[in-house]
């Protein structure tokens, strides 16, 4: 049947021509745009998809500056550590060549103070928009990743770098939780004489029979009572205290006590052992203690920033307050670097590891008097003193200031060392990062492309197509439009 008021097959050739259209603006509007999901309505989960993913990408591109500020806040503080570094090793330098007697010492320490000024200057200068890590204490975050977890969370994460304080400092004692149980001192006073041991030989000891030998500090003596001839036995013991002080050991002595021979050590820092065995005395080995007094740290406590020790001896008050990650060794030298620099007449130290692994500060007494004060306290609560504490107190213009000099300063090296070393680490670190990042980057903008780019080699195969189908659609519709005209035919 055929009817002027209802052209169906125009209205099929309508509906075709129109989805062509459609297909054809898509089309179009994918090449023009390059995109196959322009907006939410073309797929509105890989929109969704996409979406997100670009928020992570403009994310990582601030995360990539942040990496990069962060690296040449590093590289600065690395540099200045470096530098540090290697004006201490002249200053090392100029202490060992104080260590002679015929040079002119007073030029040495104005080269010396020169370098100290120099450090100064360095550690001052180290910053990057206006961020100093040679100062302080305070570690710095540096935005390093932003995770997304699987519940679409997301966290920031940080790259944590430890400022490294190389400044002199001395910091401020602090009055928190007394602390005087990890710091003991012994039981003075530090005294400037010989400690002694004492060797009781029997009545017999001028007898031809009685043969023994002494061995003091390594070297051995051999006695034969015959040797001595018919005399007493006080008159023996004074001939074997000289041959004992014939052998010239560094500060040790023999004398007699009565019937005893005294064995006499002022070695600062070093027991020495005697042996006796034979006939006429009774073996046996003996040790003839340090005279050094000692204060001994904590095996088992913990160093936190802002704890404060303080050594007493005599007038002079040595106080360390204890920097972020620091141990009791830290504590030791630096507390012997306030007593060096206070250059006391007579006064030397030592920090070593005693026999339990404790941390031990030895002080020396050789002054013309004892010295009776001697405590150790300490309390938490402080601001720590500075990586290169005791620096501006290396004077080497005495024989002692100048020994003091040379351990102090292997201190302060290693400081400079280790510091220059933890920002080497964490620029490394940071470098690794910021090419990680980078490549993240690419690999999201990769992903991102998979799933909303055009195949342009599809969409332009599709555009020609979809042009030859509207072609023919146009045509189809322009037929069907003309079929109601052959029913004119029929009224002729």
């Amino acid at each position: 049947m055929s009817s002027i008021l209802t052209n169906t097959s125009a209205m099929v050739a309508l509906q075709t021509l129109k989805g062509i259209n459609s297909d054809l603006s898509r089309v179009q509007s994918e090449i023009s745009t390059g995109k196959s999901v322009g907006s939410a309505k073309d797929n509105s989960a890989l929109w969704a998809i996409s979406k997100v993913m670009e928020s992570d990408v403009q994310g990582f591109k601030s995360i990539s500056e942040s990496l990069s500020l962060g690296e040449s806040t590093i590289a600065v503080a690395r540099q200045g550590a470096e530098t540090v570094t290697d004006l201490l090793t002249e200053i090392k330098g100029k202490i060992v060549a104080a260590q002679e007697e015929n040079v002119d010492r007073g030029k040495i320490q104005t080269d010396i103070d020169a370098l100290t000024s120099q450090i100064g200057s360095v550690v001052g200068a180290a910053q990057f928009n206006g961020l100093n890590l040679l100062k302080g204490t305070e570690g710095v975050d540096i935005l390093a990743s932003l995770d997304r977890q699987e519940s679409g969370q997301v966290t920031a994460s940080n790259i944590a770098v430890a400022r490294q304080d190389l400044s002199a400092d001395a910091g401020v004692y602090g009055t928190g939780t007394a602390l005087s149980a990890n710091s003991v001192a012994s039981a003075g006073p530090i005294a400037n004489t010989g400690n002694t041991q004492s060797i009781t030989f029997a009545n017999t000891a001028d007898s031809s029979s009685d043969t023994f030998d002494i061995t003091v500090a390594g070297s051995t003596l051999s006695f034969v009572g015959a040797d001595f001839g018919a005399v007493t036995e006080e008159v023996a013991i004074d001939q074997i205290a000289g041959a004992i002080n014939a052998l010239g050991l560094e500060g040790v002595s023999a004398s007699r006590t009565g019937s005893d021979l005294v064995l006499t050590s002022t070695r600062a820092f070093e027991d020495v052992d005697v042996t006796f065995s034979g006939t006429g005395v009774t073996d046996d080995t003996v040790s003839i203690a340090e005279r050094a007094e000692n204060v001994t740290f904590s095996q088992v406590s913990q160093v936190n920033e802002g704890d404060g020790y303080r050594v007493t001896v005599g007038s002079t008050v040595a106080t360390y307050i204890a920097g972020q990650g620091e141990t009791f060794e830290d504590v030791a030298n630096g507390l012997k670097a306030a007593i060096d620099s206070a250059d006391v007449d007579g006064l030397t130290t030592l920090v070593t590891t005693d026999a339990n692994g404790a941390q031990v500060l030895k002080i020396d007494n050789d002054s013309a008097t004892s010295i009776t004060t001697f405590t150790a306290v300490g309390a938490a609560g402080g601001e720590a003193s500075g990586g290169l504490f005791g620096l501006d107190g290396i004077d080497v213009s005495t024989n002692a200031g100048a020994d003091a000099a040379l351990a102090n300063v292997e201190v302060l090296i290693q400081n400079s060392i280790d510091a220059a070393a933890e920002f080497g680490t964490a620029q490394g670190r940071i470098e690794i990062q910021a090419e990680f990042i980078g490549k993240l980057t690419d690999s999201l903008k990769t992903g991102i492309g998979t799933l909303v780019d055009a195949d342009m080699e599809e969409a332009s195969a599709r555009l020609q197509a979809l042009q030859v189908q509207q072609q023919l659609g146009v045509q189809a519709l322009s037929i069907a439009n003309q079929a109601p005209q052959s029913i004119l035919s029929l009224f002729r």
